[in-house]
């Protein structure tokens, strides 16, 4: 009885230093535990389950490491994407600009664990929102870091077909390919 006890305020004290769930929905802080988040997450799950509130927990989760050298990291950012991938139906966000960033950013994480499935997560992220130029880029971007060249460039003449926005940024990378530069978006054009 006394180890349970003990367990019990151990909990106690553990929830009493989170932060409230409002505060958590506005990205002003996040939950105490670093390496579980499962509160967060079942938060957002019942409450709002928006790409917004989604994209910004994942966002804050990002910033605690560098994901391309901690393992665990990584897997712990994958596993949180795919879940907010599976919580919100893409028939109602498809339209969601934070959707779609959740989408692409999910994407170029699972390009550090397995490319063939990174590929299968672009082609979602481009089918579901083929309307944000980004996300045509990202995917343009995966394939020319991949060596595929003219598939590159024909995800890029796609995009400007499907009338992707903004055109501008589609213009941008065509124009850094054909220049035969490695980065279809510097840091700034991004």
């Amino acid at each position: 009885i006394a180890s349970i006890m003990s367990r019990v305020r151990d909990l106690r004290n553990k929830y009493r230093h989170e932060d409230n769930v409002t505060d958590e929905l506005n990205c002003t802080k996040i939950s105490a535990d670093t390496t579980d988040n499962s509160g967060t997450v079942n938060q957002i799950m019942m409450t709002t389950n928006n790409p917004e509130d989604w994209l910004c927990f994942l966002l804050k989760l990002e910033k605690k490491g560098i994901p391309q050298m901690d393992v665990s990291l990584l897997n712990r950012l994958i596993g949180r994407y795919s879940q907010a991938v599976t919580a919100l139906p893409a028939e109602k966000h498809s339209q969601d600009e934070n959707y779609a960033r959740i989408l692409v950013r999910f994407a170029e994480l699972k390009v550090l664990q397995d490319p063939e499935e990174a590929r299968d997560q672009f082609h979602l992220a481009r089918l579901n929102c083929k309307k944000f130029a980004f996300v045509h880029v990202a995917f343009a971007q995966f394939e020319l870091s991949q060596g595929n060249v003219k598939k590159c460039k024909h995800l890029l003449q796609k995009a400007v077909e499907c009338s992707a926005v903004p055109l501008e940024m589609l213009e941008t990378a065509l124009q850094n390919f054909h220049l035969k530069k490695k980065q279809l978006l510097s840091d700034e054009e991004k």
